[in-house]
């Protein structure tokens, strides 16, 4: 079975604020997952929106084939 159970880091020790089913005196083995960046919402937005505005450019056949851009980076190093 598996729980998933939000939390935080703060002082070097995790808390952990959320109700459970779990019977009182429960072992529980905790895993650490990255859930992304350490961006602060200011940029978070500033890239939803590049990403958004990327998006549309796709969509509008703007785009730069992976294989040009690619080719060109070789040339550079070359």
């Amino acid at each position: 079975m598996v729980w998933h159970i939000h939390g935080r880091v703060r002082g070097g020790r995790l808390l952990i604020d959320e109700p459970t089913d779990l019977p009182e005196g429960a072992d529980v083995q905790l895993a650490a997952v990255d859930l992304g960046d350490d961006l602060d919402r200011e940029e978070s937005a500033r890239l939803k929106l590049a990403l958004t505005e990327a998006a549309g450019e796709l969509a509008r056949g703007e785009g730069i084939p992976a294989e040009q851009v690619l080719a060109e980076l070789r040339a550079r190093s070359a």
